[in-house]
């Protein structure tokens, strides 16, 4: 089922703000982060949210806003929400761009915008996972979700596949991995 799928990417991306967290503490502490493993999560986020994640989201918040105005009305203006993600995430790129071109950064800007980001991304997942998705779970009725289904096969996007989610399955065990070898190299 599409709520499933979505809870389980909310799952996901946590797991990646998390490492995304530990490498913003290693360069708080003056120390090197493991950039390969900051630029895998970013390019992640730069891809996969947009063109995969969000318009799953976006269909059934469609039918939401037709089955339950008020309980859509709460959610709020999802796709605003979204494209601030996106800024957010661009500002976190620039940033991280920027210390890899040796350009001059403070460190404490460089930490706010992260820092930002990771916020921000869990608050949008728990609204999310507080109120979209038990909304739609209640209001949405089975033909909404068929609805839904064959919309998602429609998408002439290849990330709309089987082969693209484990490429992006492979991703995450990548950045998984790299991240336990740069936690045993620290240690």
């Amino acid at each position: 089922m599409i709520i499933e799928l979505l809870s389980r990417e909310h799952r996901n991306i946590e797991k990646l703000l998390a490492i995304l967290e530990r490498e913003l503490e290693i360069f708080d502490r003056g120390d090197r982060p493991d950039y390969e493993v900051i630029r895998a999560i970013l390019d992640y986020f730069e891809v996969y949210p947009k063109s995969y994640h969000h318009p799953q989201e976006d269909l059934v918040f469609a039918k939401l806003k037709i089955r339950d105005p008020a309980a859509a009305a709460k959610v709020g203006d999802l796709d605003r929400e979204h494209q601030r993600g996106a800024e957010r995430l661009r500002r976190v790129a620039e940033a991280v761009d920027s210390i890899l071109a040796d350009r001059e950064v403070l460190r404490q800007d460089v930490d706010t915008i992260v820092r930002d980001f990771i916020e921000q991304e869990r608050r949008h997942i728990v609204m999310e996972d507080r109120d979209f998705i038990p909304a739609a779970v209640k209001a949405l009725k089975p033909e909404d979700w068929s609805e839904i289904a064959s919309a998602s096969t429609r998408h002439k996007n290849p990330l709309f596949s089987d082969v693209a989610e484990s490429v992006f399955n492979a991703l995450r065990v990548h950045i998984l991995k790299l991240e336990q070898e740069a936690e045993a190299e620290r240690h």
